[in-house]
């Protein structure tokens, strides 16, 4: 069984993702944080094409590793989450997702993880659109650009990144504008997707809102957990 959770960056839908995977005893997968691992190879590369940046993650062994209920990237026999939150890969990541040749290479191996006897739960921008759109259930995650903008302002400033409220918005509104616009597996809500608004939910509000919307879509009485 596949959950596909998609929405814009900093809706909560990681977050709603895995708790939802814990929840139901499944395999979260966080596409986002693969596309990261390819940004960190990616950002010393004198030329960043699809074909370069495949063939240096290959040669640093980047792979999904089951951790804790988790599927991560590791880079070079190691956990690569530590590279995959700095400034520099944030800046980059929606140029590098972009480039079709390396959407291929990354939907091929969540297509990979998809076909597990396990049920994963994988959110990104794409995933009940073009990488699963056969998922059992699907869940669009979205929040106003400016509640989207506190949230990541709190995490950055938390993390010890001097940046201000006003600058992450506007950097938010722009990666909106790429998302949905660019040419390969643009940011849209798949059709049968059922829409879930968290500009007014903590975490523990929106995994219940998407607790309810698995429940119903499955035929299933309720979580009882």
């Amino acid at each position: 069984m596949v959950i596909a959770i998609d929405g814009p960056s900093a809706s909560g839908k990681s977050s709603t993702a895995g708790a939802v995977a814990r929840a139901l005893d499944a395999v979260h997968l966080d596409s986002g944080a693969l596309y990261r691992a390819l940004t960190a190879v990616a950002q010393d590369l004198p030329e960043r094409t699809a074909d370069a940046v495949v063939r240096v993650a290959e040669a640093r062994d980047l792979e999904l590793r089951e951790v804790g209920g988790e599927l991560v990237p590791f880079l070079d026999g190691r956990d690569a989450e530590h590279l995959l939150r700095s400034p520099e890969v944030t800046a980059l990541v929606s140029e590098v997702s972009a480039l079709s040749g390396l959407r291929d290479w990354v939907n091929t191996r969540i297509r990979a993880a998809a076909r597990s006897d396990r049920m994963l739960v994988i959110d990104g921008r794409d995933i009940g659109t073009v990488i699963c759109p056969d998922a059992d259930v699907k869940i669009f995650v979205t929040a106003t650009p400016e509640e989207r903008a506190r949230r990541r302002y709190l995490e950055l400033k938390q993390a010890g990144i001097a940046i201000s409220e006003a600058e992450v918005l506007s950097d938010i509104r722009r990666r909106d504008e790429r998302d949905k616009h660019r040419a390969a597996a643009p940011l849209r809500k798949a059709p049968d997707a059922h829409l879930l608004d968290t500009t007014n939910l903590d975490i523990d509000a929106a995994f219940k809102a998407a607790i309810d919307l698995i429940d119903a879509a499955m035929g299933r009485a309720g979580y009882a957990g």
